[in-house]
């Protein structure tokens, strides 16, 4: 698992209780050290009946706290008084998974163990991601005290509907260790340099159909798109995706849009960018489609010399749209565009800046073999109207995405 930049020497204080999906935890706190956070945990007593500190010492190569009054180095404190350090030393304290037992005690205010008298002097936002059998959820007295946390401003993650230890269905199970990173970065980036901005930002190739089974496309994964959606909601800005990729996860807390050709992506850029701050078009886009889309699927003759012929006719220009609708409203405030290039990169780059009235443009030779379609890495050059070309070289596609989100984050500051 590569670094991530806004978990890189994040202070977390991981509170584990006592639910059968406290091993998830274990995962969750190995992750985010891989990421490069550091994660403290505290195990109620609870907690270790299910876990033990030695797994999550060997997870998170820091010492793990169990107990309030001892102070020594098996799970107690440097000091009697260590918990204040805890908590206000802390970026983000998660309680991962928080019994129903545990809500009560945080709602209100009881403090009889380490993790609760902690998390009362705590200063770091909270996060809590519940989980319990039965309908232990469904309960009005846990409804309630869930209620109240998120009122008070905690970041609430949603169980999960399935099936429990019991053998129960129902509401209540602790989502995997992908969904809760997702659900970490977004209260630690609701700060960030975009917080109170609107995003839109377009992901994948458009499919355009020839007949009901095949379709014109090209080789974009999507994969830089869902980057640049994940650095924007790490930076705090609120972020619809409009995508034709789905077997892609999207980044936790986009709204996300499906689309399937440039048709209804140009209908869904337009509507969606009409009130945004920025928009980043890093799809890519079909610039022809078939002039007549078969009712039927066009069948093959025994005569080998028989091959249909296609016409095409040109797609919607999405950027030049967007340009007019900018003209007439002034939104997006902001507009991206990217270039996929196999030839006179910043000849054809920098006449596309300028024709589609863009404020920045990215750049990317798609002839070569590790920047560019379907692989995890590229080597951009990004334009602007106003300063010289500002060439990044062949970095991870969340890199090179984080580098793109900041120049919009500028121009929008």
């Amino acid at each position: 698992m590569e670094p991530i930049t806004l978990l890189t020497n994040k202070r977390i204080l991981l509170g584990v209780t006592g639910s059968i999906a406290a091993y998830k935890a274990v995962d969750l706190a190995s992750k985010l050290t891989q990421a490069g956070a550091l994660v403290d945990v505290i195990l109620t007593e609870s907690a270790e009946r299910f876990v033990t500190a030695l797994t999550f010492q060997a997870v998170t190569g820091r010492p793990v706290y169990t107990d309030l009054w001892a102070t020594d180095s098996s799970g107690g404190l440097p000091t009697h008084i260590a918990h204040v350090g805890l908590g206000e030393g802390a970026d983000l304290l998660a309680v991962i998974p928080a019994t129903a037992n545990t809500l009560a005690k945080l709602t209100h205010g009881l403090a009889d163990d380490l993790l609760s008298v902690t998390a009362l002097a705590a200063r770091c936002p909270l996060l809590i991601a519940p989980a319990m059998d039965g309908g232990m959820y469904q309960h009005p007295a846990t409804y309630y005290n869930v209620q109240l946390l998120a009122a008070r401003g905690a970041y609430l993650v949603e169980p999960e509907e399935g099936r429990f230890a019991s053998g129960l269905v129902g509401k209540g199970r602790l989502p995997e260790t992908p969904a809760l990173m997702g659900h970490i970065r977004r209260a630690l980036g609701k700060t960030g340099a975009l917080a109170g901005q609107r995003l839109v930002i377009t992901a994948g190739g458009t499919r355009e159909a020839i007949d009901p089974v095949r379709f014109i496309t090209n080789r974009s994964s999507g994969r830089q798109g869902f980057a640049l959606a994940q650095a924007a909601l790490d930076a705090g800005a609120t972020v619809t995706l409009i995508t034709t990729t789905k077997d892609v996860p999207a980044p936790i807390g986009a709204e996300v849009v499906l689309v399937s050709n440039a048709e209804s992506m140009l209908k869904a850029v337009l509507k969606e960018s009409a009130q945004a701050d920025a928009l980043i078009m890093a799809a890519a886009v079909a610039d022809f489609r078939p002039a007549v889309t078969a009712a039927q699927k066009i069948k093959k003759t025994d005569d080998p010399s028989e091959v249909p012929t296609i016409q095409l006719t040109r797609t919607a220009d999405i950027l030049m749209e967007v340009k007019v609708q900018r003209a007439q409203t002034g939104f997006p405030k902001v507009a991206v565009g990217f270039a996929a290039e196999s030839e006179h990169l910043l000849t054809n780059a920098r006449a596309k800046l300028e024709r589609k009235g863009l404020d920045l443009l990215v750049a990317n030779d798609i002839s070569a073999p590790d920047a560019g379609f379907e692989v995890d890495t590229n080597r951009v050059v990004i334009l602007s109207q106003q300063a010289e070309p500002e060439a990044v070289a062949l970095a991870s596609k969340t890199l090179i995405a984080e580098r793109i989100v900041a120049r919009v984050a500028a121009l929008l500051a």
